[in-house]
């Protein structure tokens, strides 16, 4: 079965298709680099409700469209202006805890950037595959603010405390090679192959059993996120206090100044 469309009152923003028990969702927002906005954030929602009610689908691939980026990170201008009160609803960090809980694998297909909340997007689904232009890295410390939508959770464990600490204090940018060394990601292949990678290894993933497949991956996500529910509030939080200083505001208004520029 095949069945391709958008997300209805976010049909803008995503567009899914499924095959043969295999969902592709893509972000659709090549003009702005797949920025996730709140509506975008709305759409995969609803997505991803949808698809955890469907016995039909067994593996979900997530891509940008565009081949520029996967997502540059979060939409900029709307969060220049979220407050303390969008800090503490933690409105990215719930949908990639959601995605992170989806019940079957989830697999990023990442080419060109996937930087701040694209990044914690892509290290919200369960495995990574990357193109050569793939650019990952958390800049957020140099807008003000912290990478409060997972990274400050789910880099470590992924690449270790010590090499989170340096990604998320300088901001700096990785590349895919860096990122396959350090266990960022799970494979660096050429652009063109990346979506049939990602494709590839959700066939392989879905010959196995369904139920096993929910409960091991229910099993590792218990086992590995003990204390994340409490970082999770730390980070709303912190997060709150920063969306209110004046030192945010200065330095995204100077990014969204520089972006103006450059056209």
């Amino acid at each position: 079965m095949t069945a391709v469309g958008t997300d209805g009152a976010g049909g803008d923003r995503i567009a899914v298709e499924e095959r043969d028990g295999i969902c592709t969702i893509t972000l659709d927002r090549p003009e702005v680099r797949n920025a996730i906005d709140e509506e975008t954030i709305d759409a995969l929602h609803r997505t991803l409700d949808r698809l955890a009610d469907e016995d039909a689908v067994s593996c979900v691939v997530l891509t940008g469209a565009g081949g520029k980026a996967f997502a540059a990170g979060a939409d900029i201008a709307q969060l220049k202006e979220r407050d303390r009160a969008d800090a503490l609803r933690a409105i990215n960090s719930t949908l990639f805890k959601k995605l992170e809980e989806f019940p079957y694998p989830t697999i990023a297909a990442v080419v060109g950037y996937a930087l701040g909340g694209g990044n914690e997007l892509a290290m919200a689904c369960d495995l990574r595959v990357a193109g050569k232009s793939a650019t990952f890295g958390q800049p957020e410390v140099g807008l003000g603010i912290l990478a409060g939508a997972g990274a400050i959770e789910r880099l470590p464990r992924l690449v270790g405390l010590g090499r989170a600490k340096e990604i998320l204090y300088t901001g700096r940018f990785l590349d895919a090679e860096e990122a396959l060394a350090i266990g960022l990601v799970n494979q660096v292949v050429e652009d063109h192959a990346v979506m049939e990678t990602a494709l590839d290894l959700a066939k392989a993933i879905q010959k196995n059993d369904r139920l096993a497949l929910r409960l091991t991956k229910a099993s590792l996500n218990a086992t590995a996120r003990a204390n994340d529910q409490v970082g999770l509030a730390i980070d709303a939080i912190a997060q709150a206090v920063c969306f209110e200083s004046e030192e945010k505001h200065r330095r995204m208004g100077a990014f969204l100044e520089r972006r103006k520029k450059k056209g």
